[in-house]
């Protein structure tokens, strides 16, 4: 089996965010998102039954979690653990460049 690089096959533009799963076992999912500044729609909270561990790779970002005034702001090496049903959104993400996640979604 060849290595594969979480930098490569990126596409130009993007009109929607790309989730693609990288491995998947019955416990958790390991995704690569690749966002171009998309946010979370107005009004609109993700509320996921799984935890969400999410490293930011490349870009930047910015999350929002319910009950919080402030943004938290993401740069490249940051990561963050999200609790199931701890509600947030995506405020932003960089328009400039592309912004690639590592997430891992898990029971």
């Amino acid at each position: 089996m060849e290595p594969k690089n979480l930098f490569l096959q990126i596409p130009e533009s993007l009109k929607d965010e790309i989730f693609e799963p990288l491995l998947k076992a019955d416990d958790f999912i390991l995704e690569r998102i690749i966002s171009s500044g998309q946010a979370t729609q107005p009004g609109k909270w993700y509320d996921q039954d799984t935890h969400e561990w999410v490293l930011l790779l490349s870009g930047g970002a910015g999350l929002l979690f319910e009950g919080e005034k402030e943004v938290r702001v993401m740069h490249p090496g940051d990561y963050i653990h999200i609790p199931a049903h701890q509600r947030h959104r995506v405020e932003w993400t960089d328009a400039g460049q592309k912004t690639i996640w590592l997430a891992l979604h898990y029971r």
